[in-house]
């Protein structure tokens, strides 16, 4: 089943290096948003299967945006994966409170991540 997953990272090299991996590796359709505000209206528009959200971005951070995301009954339903540089336990203990499906550490394997995705999501 052919899945689409929206990435959102203000970094311009890790949005293509996760698309590339999603599109090779899993032949999902991959969408592609650089701040939290072009995620908002991309996943209220296009409805994807899961999102990918960086937490540390300008303007809006992750957090910011899956509260948006969250709070929005068009998009609460869609499962979001924090994709974040902090992986020490402090970080981690800090998301605890949030609506996630599961957080994967930077720099991530590209041609992993299809499968991390599945098996975090139960798409397996």
């Amino acid at each position: 089943m052919s899945r689409q997953i929206l990435i959102v990272d203000d970094e311009e090299d890790v949005r293509a290096i996760a698309q590339l991996g999603l599109e090779m590796g899993a032949g999902w359709s991959v969408l592609t948003a650089c701040s939290g505000q072009e995620a908002l209206s991309m996943a209220t528009d296009h409805q994807p299967d899961a999102i990918l959200l960086d937490m540390m971005m300008p303007d809006m951070d992750g957090r910011s945006t899956l509260q948006k995301l969250k709070a929005d009954p068009a998009t609460q339903q869609i499962p979001v994966i924090l994709v974040t540089a902090k992986v020490q336990q402090s970080d981690q203990d800090s998301f605890a409170d949030l609506d996630i499906a599961a957080i994967f550490a930077k720099p991530f394997r590209p041609l992993k991540l299809a499968e991390q995705i599945s098996e975090a999501l139960g798409w397996n």
